[in-house]
């Protein structure tokens, strides 16, 4: 192995560092929450109103969504499959450690520590599908290292922003469009805007896929696509509002994925199917209704946002990615910027329409539920009369539904702008050369970081062997025309 990409001190010394400030940091600052703590139990205590019961149920979701869906839908290279799967295994669980942590000082902290529960390790999650979208638009041509250092500094700078847009500028976005889709796409294309590798443009002989790759592959879409609808309603209120956001992302993924089919055979020429659209264009839906996935926004409104979803990731795919690597220097590797920015943005501009549209007698006096901001304000006479009506209703800012969608278009802005400048600078420190990045020619190839097995290596000959026949092959023909 070349010394310049070697594990052997790199990985074991930055692990050590990870540890030691983890273990110093739970040590000093966490602690149970009251649902986790013995000491705050006694006879009147009902254990099966434990927060276990409510979350552990969508965590255990999203958790196969995070290591099964994420996973294998990332080992769809032929020769990087090893990597694809276990680079996700190793950033996810660091991912997960660093965002309790972090995103704990910011939402869990109080009387001096982070109070944890199982609450927090969704938000985690969350915070770790971040990284784990970004990692797209830059698998196969980083090292371990690289991931890990990467996650390092996204997860702060995803924390930032959720907590400032959350608490400023205060928004509608149940199933993360904007904090978690936008802020992944742009931060991961700030990421490999960065790593440019010109090279890469005229393609790479192991940038390809095989029979058991795409397969694989094909089973880490159908678990996301599976456990979509817990992902979106997680953290939505309990209630109306989660079972309509379950009931739109269904609808929305089943829309796309049907599209997705259709448009996958017409625009082939060959008049077939083919795997990369069922492996990613499928899942547009589940995004495309993440903004206004809790809204009374009809079933209708859902299954259109799927179908336009999928037909913005299809062509994105087909037309978008091949030319921002030519003529904006963003090589995107998995298609993020199609399966989570245009779908993101179309889902935005639906919350949007679905906050302006949002009227008491549409909603009945759960609107200021749902849409907390509009809600009266303290001292206001009609909070009064809402609160008999929904008992225990905080107050808002007393926005009109047009402030609202103000504000929503602020975040958005915000959102791009803060990921996309803080992907650029982790281009620039993950780019420094002691990180262990791969050279081109050794892009896409497991054999540069594991210990592969023996008919590995038999893939590799039965390629190079098809290389050197298009090689001959491509003398032949010139000699051929020579002699015309």
């Amino acid at each position: 192995m070349n010394s310049s990409t070697s594990l052997r001190v790199r990985l074991p010394v930055l692990v050590l560092v990870f540890e030691v400030v983890m273990i110093i940091l739970f040590s000093l600052f966490v602690t149970y929450d009251d649902n986790a703590n013995a000491r705050l139990q006694n006879n009147e205590t009902n254990p099966m109103e434990n927060s276990l019961y409510r979350d552990y149920p969508y965590f255990a979701d999203v958790q196969v969504m995070i290591f099964v869906g994420f996973g294998c839908l990332l080992a769809f290279f032929r020769f990087y499959g090893f990597s694809g799967m276990i680079f996700n295994f190793l950033t996810a669980t660091f991912a997960i450690q660093w965002a309790i942590v972090i995103q704990g000082f910011f939402q869990f902290y109080y009387d001096g520590k982070i109070h944890l529960g199982v609450i927090n390790l969704l938000n985690a999650e969350f915070a770790c599908a971040v990284v784990l979208i970004s990692f797209g638009a830059v698998i196969g041509k980083t090292s371990p290292v690289q991931l890990l250092v990467m996650a390092l500094l996204e997860i702060p700078m995803f924390s930032v922003v959720e907590w400032a847009v959350l608490k400023y500028i205060r928004i509608n976005d149940a199933g993360g469009s904007i904090l978690i889709h936008l802020f992944a796409c742009y931060f991961g294309l700030g990421v490999t805007f960065v790593l440019y590798r010109p090279s890469l443009n005229k393609g790479h002989s192991k940038e390809i896929t095989s029979y058991q790759s795409d397969i694989l592959s094909v089973m880490g879409t159908l678990f996301l696509w599976v456990f979509w609808p817990s992902f979106n309603s997680a953290l939505t209120l309990k209630g109306d509002d989660q079972h309509r956001a379950i009931l739109h992302t269904f609808i929305g993924l089943s829309s796309s994925t049907i599209t997705a089919f259709a448009l996958s055979a017409v625009f082939n020429k060959r008049g077939k199917l083919t795997m990369a659209d069922i492996q990613n264009v499928t899942l547009a839906g589940g995004v495309t209704v993440g903004a206004s996935v809790d809204m009374m926004i009809s079933p209708v409104a859902a299954y259109v946002l799927g179908i336009m979803g999928c037909t913005a990731c299809f062509f994105g795919y087909r037309y978008l990615t091949p030319f921002m690597a030519r003529h904006m220097r963003i090589q995107d590797q998995c298609g993020i910027h199609n399966l989570h920015g245009l779908t993101g943005l179309i889902s935005s501009t639906a919350g949007i329409c679905g906050i302006l549209l949002a009227t008491e007698e549409t909603y009945g006096p759960s609107m200021y539920q749902i849409f907390s901001h509009r809600a009266p304000p303290v001292g206001h006479p009609k909070l009064l009369e809402l609160q008999k009506l929904i008992p225990g209703l905080k107050p808002g800012l007393g926005r009109t539904a047009q402030e609202q969608a103000l504000y929503q278009v602020a975040a958005i802005f915000a959102t791009i702008a803060a990921s996309a400048v803080g992907g650029l600078l982790t281009g620039m420190v993950i780019k420094l050369p002691f990180m262990a990045s791969p050279s081109d020619k050794d892009c896409f190839d497991d054999d540069l970081f594991f210990d592969v097995p023996s008919d590995f290596d038999r893939g590799h000959q039965a390629l190079m062997s098809f290389d050197e026949k298009s090689q001959m092959s491509s003398i032949d023909t010139k000699e051929v025309s020579k002699s015309v």
